[in-house]
């Protein structure tokens, strides 16, 4: 796991690895400065001695100046290194996610991957800063301080022997009580930035039914359950600070009662027993070990915190696509051509009921096919299976000939252009928006795109015409022109076949039809797919299926399915009875 994460300090390593050289250099500066000072005191103060006197001062000054050249170097490349993982770590990540397929995307929820780019990022941020810092910092001060104070009075010391082993129990299991409740407070982060999305982006939803108490009810029941568990790991981890100041002044007081009486047996003479300059180095080097083990008690708090979202990261950054490319795949997508061989599938290959059971389909290139149904029938399922969104699970899917899944998936994606039923525009121009299917797109071209669509007369009609801003979502145009700006955008791919999912549903009839005759005239060698919920949409269509429960039920022509279909003549009937009726 760790390894995995090291691989995103790529450019930053020198950084990483010159933080703790500097930070040790930083030590040492810190560790002799006690001992300058009990022989400034011993050899220069008591006895009187000017010249010792100054000289000891500029050694401190320059021993100080040198600590603190090393300890701000340490912190500029600590910063440098744990900001530049943070980096590499999103970048990573996200990288990982674009390659990921549908049936992986449906692992990880939205806010959940969310929030495992944002704050369990900084979280193994902060630790990893710490840990190149601190925990580089606290061990060496912690050894070279216990050198030294053995060096001035090993008995004295000896009260180091019972102090460390207490704060290192204390500190374990003040650990492992705490792990588990921070791997639950991050599952709860998910939960409430859930909540958040699907707040903001449906406002107008909530508004109009007058939800704002039950949504804030929400918010409010996550927030506080998010702060009742920090609180239960906040309250755990105080024990740290009473222990540790516990440990500090039992060992101030031992020194303190026991280094007075070696003062006064040895009569302040360094050569012969502790001196007061001795007692003050040994007190300095107390304060210094149990600063130390505070350290590296911070250092374990942010690793406990971290270590939980060091494995949400892994499992993002180990996540493989359950698409991949044979090892030769076929760069060439003939025709637009599409057979279905014996096709079924299914979601998860735990489910008890396929929701495409054995299909056995013919398309031929250039041909437009409808496809009806009711909800929850799996029309969306079928044509997804097409740009290899998700892989069948029995049987064989062909595109110009070929099984979709000996293509290179992105030769074949480029050649089926799909219109989803729930598409997004994103936040720029109209022209930005419509160059997703053509980066290299001319302007002439992106106009002809949306004549095609029936979209360039409302666009025409904004102020800023093809340079409008589209907001975030879309969510300043309206459904019909969103669909619209989709299906030109489709087009400007010029693919082998057009799949459009339901997506005239928002645009009156008129238009729909004004649609259907572009595509015919103006692209009639790309085979097209539409699924409709209106029989309008697709009773000129050259073949039209009739799914019900996963299955085909019905395939043919408009007045073939009528004569032989019921469930095609009883939408039909329905749809015509409603027409009638409001006419």
């Amino acid at each position: 796991m760790i390894k995995t994460l090291a691989k995103s300090i790529r450019e930053y390593k020198k950084d990483s690895i010159l933080t703790p050289i500097l930070v040790s250099l930083e030590v040492v500066m810190e560790v002799i400065i006690p001992l300058l000072m009990a022989n400034l005191i011993d050899y220069g103060i008591d006895e009187g001695n000017m010249g010792y006197i100054w000289k000891m001062g500029i050694t401190l000054l320059i021993a100080a100046f040198l600590s603190l050249f090393f300890g701000a170097a340490a912190g500029k490349t600590a910063a440098y290194a744990s900001a530049g993982l943070a980096k590499n770590l999103r970048k990573d990540m996200y990288y990982n996610v674009q390659n990921f397929s549908f049936s992986n995307i449906d692992k990880f929820s939205t806010s959940s991957l969310v929030t495992r780019l944002t704050t369990d990022v900084t979280n193994v941020q902060n630790a990893y800063q710490m840990m190149i810092r601190m925990a580089m910092r606290a061990p060496v001060m912690l050894i070279f301080s216990l050198v030294c104070a053995f060096r001035v009075s090993a008995k004295l010391s000896m009260v180091f022997l019972i102090c460390v082993p207490v704060l290192g129990i204390g500190l374990y299991v003040i650990m492992t009580r705490v792990h588990p409740i921070f791997r639950r407070v991050f599952k709860t982060y998910d939960k409430l930035n859930n909540v958040v999305q699907e707040n903001v982006r449906g406002i107008r939803v909530v508004k109009s039914f007058v939800r704002e108490d039950y949504e804030d009810q929400k918010f409010g029941n996550i927030s506080e359950m998010i702060y009742k568990d920090f609180s239960k790991a906040e309250k755990t981890i105080a024990f740290n600070m009473p222990l540790m100041q516990f440990c500090m002044y039992a060992c101030m007081l031992v020194f303190s009662w026991f280094g007075a009486r070696a003062i006064i047996a040895s009569g302040g003479n360094p050569a012969v027993g502790l001196s007061t300059g001795g007692l003050m180095s040994l007190i300095t080097y107390a304060m210094q070990v149990l600063m130390a083990l505070m350290m590296l008690s911070m250092v374990f708090v942010m690793i406990t915190m971290s270590k939980a979202s060091v494995e949400r990261i892994y499992e993002i950054l180990t996540e493989e696509s359950s698409l991949k490319n044979g090892e030769n795949p076929v760069m060439d997508v003939k025709d637009g051509s599409i057979e279905f061989e014996n096709v079924s599938f299914s979601y998860s290959n735990k489910a008890h009921k396929k929701c495409l059971d054995n299909i056995n389909l013919s398309i031929h290139s250039g041909e437009t096919i409808g496809i009806i149904g009711g909800t929850g029938t799996s029309k969306s399922s079928l044509v997804q299976l097409i740009p290899r969104l998700y892989d069948v699970t029995e049987g064989s899917l062909k595109v110009g000939g070929v099984d979709v899944r000996d293509y290179d998936i992105e030769a074949l994606r480029n050649q089926v252009a799909m219109v989803l039923q729930k598409n997004e525009l994103f936040s720029g121009t109209i022209k930005e928006n419509l160059r997703w299917g053509n980066e290299h797109a001319s302007d002439e071209e992106l106009i002809h795109a949306c004549q095609l669509a029936q979209a360039d007369d409302f666009v025409r009609r904004f102020p800023n015409g093809y340079d409008t801003y589209i907001e975030q979502g879309g969510s300043n145009v309206s459904g019909g022109q969103k669909q619209r700006l989709c299906i030109a955008r489709a087009l400007l791919k010029k693919p082998k076949i057009l799949i459009l999912d339901d997506s005239t549903s928002a645009v009156d009839t008129k238009t729909d039809a004004m649609i259907r005759r572009a595509f015919r005239e103006e692209i009639p060698d790309t085979t097209k797919i539409i699924i409709a919920q209106r029989i309008s949409s697709v009773e000129d269509a050259d073949q039209i299926i009739v799914l019900d429960d996963g299955k085909i039920d019905g395939l043919g022509t408009h007045e073939e399915l009528l004569n032989s279909n019921a469930i095609y003549k009883e939408v039909f009937e329905s749809q015509q009875k409603g027409g009638n009726e409001d006419e």
